[in-house]
């Protein structure tokens, strides 16, 4: 019997209009132009704009990108994984929130919340719903609305983020191409460096958790930087190793769009040169569990039917991640 790969046939996008550039940052917080590029790569982030807009509305636009391109209906899909940080709400799930206004009809669907490693994780899961010949249509999406929980008086966190959705459709293949491995990792103990203090069940929301400030992003950015430059570089080497692959037979890299010192540390570290390497975080930012699909949305028209591709990620928790991927398809 013939193994069976999950293979991505789609991919879709949306990015928000509002540009957040680093010149109006300036005039909101202590903080330069030079400064913000210097330390992270970013020129500009986009903001969903709009009273009572959330991550759903964004992946709405991004699915319904994916379902024109693939020719399918919103019927068509049978399951919906939804990685997100920024929920629209604690419940129910926004996977279901998306279904209901796309007309996913016939999908049964839920969240993953791993932080910025949130889409590999989802795209793992996803895959095994179609090795296993459970489905034949997975929709696998990354979705953050990180303007949610910025303050935009804090330079240390408001600078990196910003908001996007991505997503991908997973089919069965027989022919070798799809999703061929994952590592995944998890240490719990980063959680220090890297949280919303405020709004769980350890500690709900308050008038005094609003007035602190305790519903926005805490990051320790020195010690999650050391973790992830070593972490996310490391996993991406592994991944090589394990599956024979070279900086010659690796055609791409998707790294996280976290901070450009990053992205460059783990493209060393795999010894691939910059034009190997998907890069848009000047543009868009950290849009969390949205930069690896909206890189694969960005580049899609580039790739090529049996290239090697390594998605890593890294996110709070701490989290990490790489995926590898044989493309399935020429874009037309």
């Amino acid at each position: 019997m013939q193994k069976i790969h999950a293979s991505i046939t789609a991919v879709g996008g949306y990015v928000p209009e509002y540009r957040l550039t680093n010149a109006e940052l300036e005039t909101m917080m202590d903080t330069t132009d030079e400064w913000i590029q210097s330390r992270t790569g970013i020129k500009e982030r986009r903001i969903l704009k709009g009273e009572g807009k959330g991550s759903s509305d964004m992946a709405v636009e991004a699915v319904k990108n994916l379902l024109s391109k693939r020719g399918i209906a919103p019927t068509d899909i049978e399951m919906v994984i939804c990685a997100t940080t920024t929920p629209d709400m604690q419940f129910p799930a926004t996977a279901n929130v998306i279904c209901d206004k796309v007309g996913m009809t016939k999908a049964w669907g839920y969240d993953i919340n791993a932080a910025c490693s949130g889409f590999i994780f989802a795209l793992t899961v996803g895959s095994q719903f179609i090795e296993t010949g459970r489905h034949k249509k997975v929709l696998v999406i990354g979705v953050d609305k990180m303007s949610s929980i910025m303050d935009y008086e804090d330079r240390k966190t408001s600078i990196i983020f910003g908001d996007g959705a991505g997503c991908v459709l997973l089919e069965p293949d027989t022919d070798g191409y799809g999703l061929i491995d994952s590592i995944l990792r998890t240490d719990g103990s980063g959680r220090v460096y890297l949280h919303q203090k405020a709004g769980g069940s350890v500690k709900p929301a308050s008038i005094e958790t609003v007035m602190n400030k305790e519903h926005y992003v805490y990051q320790e950015g020195q010690a999650v930087f050391k973790f992830a430059v070593k972490n996310m570089a490391d996993v991406s080497a592994e991944i090589m190793e394990r599956n024979n692959l070279t900086a010659e037979t690796v055609n791409w890299l998707v790294p996280h769009q976290a901070n450009m010192r990053i992205i460059t540390a783990t493209a060393d570290r795999m010894k691939l040169p910059p034009e190997k390497v998907m890069v848009n975080i000047e543009r868009f930012g950290n849009t969390t569990n949205g930069t690896l699909p909206l890189c694969l949305w960005e580049w899609e028209s580039r790739l090529h039917k049996g290239d090697n591709i390594v998605l890593a990620a890294f996110g709070g928790g701490f989290t990490w991640g790489s995926t590898y991927i044989k493309w399935a398809y020429d874009t037309k």
